[in-house]
């Protein structure tokens, strides 16, 4: 059953759900907190996982997605990853895209039930781009182009790469949809140089029975390219790895650039707008792509509710509602 909004008179509440990739789990719990605490946001408005996960939700399929995200493991991750070394990207996208249609409705953004946005960026011009119409999966898609990771997406003759180049919490998209009170989820307030990841290469246990194997990410993934490279694929593996000089691979120098980026960007559009609700979730601990964690993400969604619950009270008259 979707969601609709509430028929209540008073100020229409937006809610901003920002990148962060997996540490977007977080906002299942947002989600769901604010929904036990009587708040059911009138628009929403994402930003690359942010997007994912407000698409779902705007479809009521919070319950579907979090059941998923939680049974996810790296198996299940690896099997997502259509690695490709063409295409402007590391990862084709597809296969991600595929699995969203799950939760994601083959559906236009005009013909849901309430407001719902997402932001990419156009890569030639470096401005913003709204999705309020269209088809919902491509406004979604072009949301989470994370650039060095997933392949650009071209829509209406432009090249688009992921929102949070420019607009990371999309506190002005919920504005700009008509929302009086805004309540921003901002993934980036703790992360930069919190996430390095100094396992080396020269340490990585061999592969061992795939039934048994629990690897990281990233052994998973090299095995993926190891196996998609026909030269060279020491020198490529230590390239996007990092190697046993400590020095930082693709994966690790994409991540920093992209939190370093995300945290300014979001600290000075926040200042020039900044939303009555701000909702940030200590989500430091978790690295770029541990998708598998989101029972982790999930629950300091919810406690990151729960810290702001004076403010949310104040802003929302909440024993009213």
């Amino acid at each position: 059953m979707k969601h609709k909004s509430a028929d209540r008179r008073g100020p229409r509440i937006g809610i901003a759900l920002g990148s962060g990739s997996a540490r977007g789990w977080s906002h299942i719990g947002v989600l769901r907190r604010l929904e036990e605490m009587g708040v059911v946001p009138d628009i929403v408005a994402g930003c690359s996982i942010g997007a994912f996960v407000g698409a779902a939700y705007v479809n009521g399929r919070l319950d579907e997605i979090e059941a998923w995200t939680r049974a996810l493991d790296w198996k299940d991750i690896l099997g997502f990853m259509d690695v490709t070394l063409v295409g402007g990207g590391l990862v084709q996208g597809d296969r991600l895209l595929q699995s969203a249609r799950e939760f994601i409705d083959s559906t236009h953004f005009e013909k849901l039930e309430k407001p719902f946005a997402t932001v990419a960026t156009n890569m030639e011009t470096g401005r913003e781009v709204w999705f309020r119409e269209g088809p919902l999966l491509e406004g979604v898609r072009a949301s989470f182009a994370l650039p060095g990771l997933f392949t650009p997406i071209k829509v209406n003759g432009e090249w688009l790469v992921d929102g949070g180049l420019t607009n990371p919490v999309p506190v002005s998209l919920c504005r700009a949809m008509g929302a009086d009170i805004v309540i921003a989820v901002n993934l980036n307030g703790d992360i930069v140089g919190k996430h390095r990841n100094r396992r080396k290469l020269k340490h990585l246990p061999e592969p061992k029975d795939e039934a048994n194997a629990e690897f990281n990410f990233m052994q998973r993934l090299s095995e993926q390219i190891r196996s998609s490279l026909s030269e060279r694929r020491d020198d490529w593996l230590k390239s996007i790895l990092g190697d046993e000089e400590d020095r930082p691979g693709l994966f690790e120098v994409t991540a920093s650039s992209i939190n370093i980026m995300q945290d300014r960007i979001t600290r000075s559009r926040m200042a020039g707008d900044p939303p009555e609700i701000l909702i940030e979730p200590r989500l430091a601990h978790l690295a770029l792509m541990e998708f598998d964690r989101a029972a982790d993400a999930i629950a300091e969604g919810r406690a990151a509710v729960e810290r702001m619950q004076p403010v949310i009270s104040h802003w929302l008259d909440l024993p009213g509602r």
